[in-house]
């Protein structure tokens, strides 16, 4: 037997508890491979699928209740913070902001399949006010889907699972090296990710006091609020004179912008 199947024989629900619910906090730790593996212990008999599924729900339902408690409490703010622990900063906020406007607590069925937004969906659904219980009934409903497609994929490639493992634990330290290497050029990706957009958007950003100077000075300046609809409930002030156009109508209204003046897109 390998060692990662003998590691999940001795250590099983307490260990993806661990991975699942570290993974459903924020942080970059795949859950996904030892849910596979414990589809494959539930093939080869050694856990039954319906405890291994409670257990792995249990942990997604515990993060995420957390999170949308947070959410509700400080909005917009805790996402900035969950985006920094995803190495996602500057794009999962707004994704997650955008779909959860559109489709609602639909939403929280499919999160967890889509990387950025598993981890954001919980606290936007906070900021957006819904209640605990529809949170709860959605979320566990994207919770057994996703734990239980990765066990059911665990369990009908269990032999093949179980070969790959033998042949991991003969290749030994080199496979070791091989997946923390991996996970470490992941993380070095994602921060320069990060760090080139963030540079782009110094170049083309205006300070509001830059441009309350310009307003001031006269010059015809257009000011577009493209902040979405949660963000607007939040705080529903804008700019004097702005044009209020929401992300997913922005296609469909682009014409109502200007193209012969200065243009600032205001958002957060």
């Amino acid at each position: 037997m390998s060692r990662l199947a003998s590691f999940l024989l001795q250590h099983g629900h307490l260990f993806l508890f661990a991975a699942v619910f570290v993974e459903q906090a924020g942080l970059p730790v795949p859950a996904v491979p030892v849910l596979l593996a414990m589809g494959a212990l539930v093939g080869l008999g050694k856990y039954t699928f319906a405890t291994s599924a409670a257990v792995a729900v249990l942990a997604c339902l515990l993060a995420d209740f957390v999170w949308y408690r947070l959410g509700r409490s400080h909005g917009s703010s805790i996402l900035r913070l969950m985006c920094r622990i995803s190495l996602e900063p500057a794009t999962c906020v707004r994704r997650a902001e955008n779909v959860f406007g559109r489709e609602g607590g639909r939403t929280l069925l499919y999160a967890k399949f889509v990387p950025g937004l598993s981890t954001v969906a919980p606290p936007v659904a906070g900021m957006a006010r819904m209640s605990v219980v529809r949170f709860l009934l959605w979320d566990t409903a994207g919770a057994v889907i996703w734990t239980t497609t990765f066990l059911v994929l665990g369990y009908a490639f269990s032999l093949q699972i179980e070969k790959l493992a033998e042949a991991a634990g003969t290749l030994g330290a080199r496979v070791g090296a091989a997946v923390v290497g991996g996970f470490a050029l992941y993380v070095i990706w994602k921060l320069d990710q990060r760090r080139r957009l963030l540079k782009e958007l110094e170049v083309a950003r205006i300070e509001p006091d830059e441009l309350f100077e310009l307003m001031q000075s006269g010059r015809d300046v257009v000011v577009v609020d493209l902040r979405n609809i949660l963000e607007r409930d939040e705080d529903p002030a804008t700019l004097p004179g702005a044009i209020v156009i929401s992300p997913e109508h922005l296609d469909e209204r682009h014409e109502q912008i200007p193209r012969d003046r200065d243009v600032v897109l205001f958002c957060t």
